[in-house]
């Protein structure tokens, strides 16, 4: 028994870390389904002050959860070409701007696809946008189209050449509020349910 004790926790671990949800578009079931992310997202939430709803829907667009989420690698000939961006994990979060944050916050041992730093990747940039472009943080759309194009393109407007990130900014916007209106009905069940795993751990 004392033998298979490790390979249990292993098998523990690699399936926590591989979690998906099966329904991307229900809030509830994302958290029913992964206590631990209602807990990290909230904690991102208290710190810099961008609601859950809107956080989510981030994830959502950039890597529809996928912890070790890439651009896909163009390809000359069958050949593999280096990918046009270093975007990775679930917020999608390139290196300078990955880099940024860590000098920032301190926080050198985070990585892009364990969920926790990566929703906390979020609110900080978020809490960035609204300083320096005075964007509100339940704004979906344009909290979306700061963090896709950086501030400067976002000043210049770069978006308003794209219309395919004018779609993806408003469906952030629709996941954003579906999400609103779902937590409304289940926070008080998700909130209790992690303070009870909290305590039995």
């Amino acid at each position: 028994m004392f033998r298979l004790f490790p390979i249990i926790c292993v098998s523990f671990l690699a399936s926590c870390s591989a979690y998906v949800p099966s329904n991307t578009e229900d809030a509830c079931q994302i958290f029913e389904g992964n206590i631990d992310w209602y807990r990290d997202v909230k904690i991102s939430e208290k710190r810099w002050g961008m609601p859950a709803h809107v956080i989510l829907a981030f994830v959502y667009q950039e890597s529809s959860y996928r912890a070790k989420a890439r651009p896909k690698r163009p390809t000359f000939f069958f050949i593999p070409l280096p990918r046009r961006s270093s975007a990775y994990g679930y917020a999608q979060a390139q290196d300078p701007a990955w880099n940024d944050y860590r000098r920032e916050t301190g926080n050198w041992g985070h990585d892009r696809d364990d969920f926790k730093d990566a929703v906390n990747f979020i609110g900080w940039y978020s809490n960035k946008s609204t300083k320096v472009l005075g964007i509100a943080k339940r704004d979906a759309y344009s909290q979306y189209l700061a963090y896709h194009e950086g501030w400067t393109g976002y000043r210049n407007k770069s978006f308003k050449k794209k219309p395919s990130l004018i779609k993806a900014a408003e469906k952030v916007r629709r996941i954003s509020s579906q999400y609103e209106k779902q937590l409304h009905k289940c926070e008080e069940r998700l909130r209790r349910k992690s303070k009870k795993w909290w305590f039995f751990n």
